[in-house]
């Protein structure tokens, strides 16, 4: 995931832009670069293949002056990663610099177009289409930049976050967004803007979120106005950070993704606080309770989903169908946006999302709202996008997830869909009362058992180091555990960069039992539960 950073006002920009590259380092990334309008009025750009400390170095010799600025990290996609295919980008004339998260489905059209207009091209990239484009539209049409960006965009085909600023004018930032998020902060005399709210927290907790098919016009001197592609005036609708800078710093551990393994004792108490009441067997969802007869009619409930939230979905299916007698069916995002699905009045969607900015399950929201669904939002990012498109929902509280591998989400969207079935099984009067009370006080538990697991992580350190060996690895479980399972295989993938395969422990007689070797580590998810003999004489 590329990262933006940018800043208007009066302080240097630089130091301000390197440090919300840092934030944003949990991106992942490639490459690094800054465009900065100097004292002198001149545009500089300084990029460099490599992580941001590359980039500071790079630039220690050069002019970093301005109290303007836009930075970015590039994960590639059009181009290999290298200094010239690193953002931010000039346009023919060097008078633009643009940065951009996403990708233009139609570039390679608009391209040829302006090499027929005489324009050259020095990266690879589709995003140096897009500053090519905003400069010839400027030029052919004598009009202003913010024009000049909205009637470029309406020919882009594809997803887009970009910010513009342009030489000798230090006081204004253009920016938009379609599909890719996209954050306004708002402080005193001075504008911040990221792909998310961790570089701004540390300067201001007001916000303004952008919706698709919005362009941000951003001045010191006059503020921030927002409009569409069409130009109307949108609204500036302010929100307020619930986040805290503490929650962004590591905290003496040695990466963020082990913090936040031993948050998760933490999280699971404020994803249930206020919901589940341990003493009156009793839960609380409103966005479940206020769209009450939704769910007690529901046809069927689809779950989308992308990666470690597909996982977590599921669970959900066996939880819901187990719970509330509901049929359930679980959809890759990225799949359900590309075929015509059979949805509509009557089913519906759950839309789950750590960041709540998926691209593809924010575009599976929408083509089912089209449809006639009712759409149900679990994800974590208060404002976020998806929280935004869908007619209800209810968040994971677990605070900010700076690690790429998702940890506390994932424990977070489970116990939100363990409320989610309760409540609807209560309402449907399917569940059986013993297993209602059963769950609840299970879930009062559920920190505390986590904090016993968490006691044997010296343990489980040592034990990984047995396994360095390893090139593959294969995952086992059955019932609630094989999308535990799958879960595992992924963790490994992400982090070791090691070959796993997550399987139902029962199919693994289908063909995957060749494969069993003694160099091959096999990871059984064996639980205390009805099929726990099952699995067992599985393995």
């Amino acid at each position: 995931m590329c990262g933006i950073v940018g800043y208007v006002g009066s302080r240097d920009a630089y130091p301000i832009l390197i440090k919300g590259l840092k934030r944003l380092e949990y991106r992942g990334y490639d490459s690094a670069g800054v465009a900065l309008i100097g004292e002198n009025s001149n545009l500089n750009i300084y990029k460099s293949k490599g992580k941001v400390a590359e980039l500071e170095r790079f630039a220690e010799s050069k002019d970093v002056s301005g109290s303007i600025g836009i930075a970015h990290t590039r994960w590639a996609t059009h181009g290999e990663p290298n200094d010239i295919n690193a953002h931010p980008h000039y346009s023919e004339s060097e008078t633009l610099a643009i940065i951009h998260n996403g990708i233009i489905e139609n570039y390679a059209v608009l391209k040829e177009a302006l090499m027929v207009h005489g324009y050259t091209f020095k990266s690879q990239t589709d995003t140096e289409v897009i500053v090519q484009l905003i400069e010839y539209i400027r030029t052919k049409n004598e009009c202003s930049l913010l024009s000049a960006v909205r009637l470029a965009l309406s020919q882009v085909v594809g997803a887009y976050a970009i910010a513009v600023i342009e030489k000798g004018k230090k006081d204004r930032i253009i920016a938009a967004r379609k599909s890719s998020p996209l954050v306004v902060g708002i402080g005193e005399g001075e504008f911040f803007l990221a792909s998310d709210a961790t570089p701004i927290i540390e300067y201001t907790d007001k916000v303004v979120y952008l919706n698709d098919g919005e362009v941000a016009y951003i001045s010191k001197e006059s503020g921030l106005r927002v409009v569409d592609l069409e130009n109307h005036e949108a609204e500036v609708d302010i929100k307020q950070l619930e986040m805290s800078i503490s929650e962004l710093e590591k905290g003496g551990y040695p990466h963020f993704m082990l913090k936040e393994i031993f948050e998760q004792p933490k999280t699971i108490v404020d994803a249930i606080r206020g919901r589940v009441n341990v003493e009156l067997d009793n839960v609380v969802l409103s966005g479940v309770i206020d769209n009450k007869d939704k769910f007690i009619n529901a046809k069927r409930i689809v779950i989308v989903a992308c990666g470690t939230s597909w996982h977590a979905a599921l669970i959900g299916e066996y939880l819901i169908e187990e719970m509330c007698r509901i049929p359930v069916e679980v959809e890759y995002a990225s799949e359900f946006r590309y075929r015509n699905p059979v949805i509509g009045d009557g089913d519906v969607v759950i839309a789950m999302s750590q960041s709540g900015e998926t691209a593809d399950t924010l575009a599976a929201v929408e083509l089912a709202k089209e449809k006639g669904a009712f759409i149900f939002g679990i994800c974590n990012v208060i404002g976020s996008s998806i929280a935004r498109a869908t007619h209800s929902g209810a968040y994971i509280h677990v605070g900010p997830e700076i690690g790429v591998a998702s940890t506390k989400a994932f424990t977070g969207q489970v116990t939100v869909l363990v409320m989610l079935s309760l409540i609807i099984g209560k309402l449907k009067e399917v569940i059986d009362e013993s297993e209602y009370i059963e769950v609840i006080e299970a879930l009062g538990k559920l920190s505390e058992q986590l904090k016993e697991i968490l006691k044997i992580n010296n343990q489980i350190a040592e034990m990984a180091k047995i396994f360095t060996y390893a090139k593959n690895f294969i995952y086992l479980g059955r019932g609630y555990s094989y999308p535990a399972a799958l879960e595992g295989a992924l963790k490994l993938k992400e982090i070791s960069y090691i070959h796993a395969e997550g399987y139902p422990a029962a199919e693994m007689k289908q063909g995957p039992i060749a494969l069993i070797a003694s160099e091959l580590p096999i990871v059984v998810v064996a639980t205390l539960d009805s099929i726990f003999a099952e699995i067992i004489r599985n393995s």
